[in-house]
């Protein structure tokens, strides 16, 4: 039986989200941390992997996509044009609640929150050296403490309220990012408008 072929190009839209995250991330401000990180994850990226088999699905509260993705539209060239990239893909991808909770998530936060996993396990892209995805909050809600072992950076496209280690909560605001070290405990939160955001963890195992 022959061996099933490595992709060489992955799907225009897929890249072009790709290419625009990449770009915002270069016109936004980072740290030496992230940007050592986003350099192994973007660098990896330059290798297609297969392309996933999750079917696409859509949670209640992602009637709250459109409303942030139209915020953003009117941000900065860089984060505009990823807004419009990541429209292109949304309906593909597969949203889905956390797991499981975590200390001081707001009553809402079951039904006020999804994950979509982009390029990664269960993505549009199956791969497991890293993962990029999105979360979104529906307004007012706010997402439980939790950490994880990869190191991650976000990139931010709407309003809302970050918190890590001990920091006190901060609003990176549209195009801000930050950088979460392994094992950081670390949470967000909306306010009156949605929150939409991008994250990036390099898993650091090969596929």
């Amino acid at each position: 039986m022959e061996a099933a072929s490595t992709p060489t190009r992955r799907d225009a839209a897929l890249q072009a989200f790709v290419t625009r995250l990449r770009e915002a991330f270069d016109a936004a401000r980072t740290d030496p941390e992230s940007d050592a990180a986003l350099g192994r994850i973007f660098g990896a990226l330059d290798t297609v992997h297969a392309a996933g088999t999750t079917a696409p699905q859509r949670l209640p509260v992602c009637e709250h996509i459109s409303t942030a993705i139209t915020g953003a539209q009117s941000a900065e060239r860089p984060f505009a044009e990823l807004a419009e990239a990541f429209r292109e893909i949304e309906p593909r991808l597969r949203w889905a609640r956390r797991a499981s909770g975590g200390p001081h998530s707001s009553d809402n936060w079951p039904d006020g929150h999804a994950n979509a996993t982009i390029l990664g396990a269960g993505g549009l892209e199956d791969r497991r050296d890293l993962a990029i995805g999105a979360s979104l909050l529906a307004p007012n809600v706010r997402y439980p403490d939790h950490n994880h072992g990869p190191e991650e950076v976000y990139l931010v496209l709407s309003p809302g309220r970050f918190q890590h280690g001990k920091s006190g909560w901060f609003e990176p605001g549209v195009g801000g990012t930050l950088y979460n070290e392994p094992n950081i405990r670390h949470a967000m939160a909306s306010d009156a408008a949605p929150l939409l955001a991008f994250w990036c963890l390099w898993m650091d195992k090969a596929n």
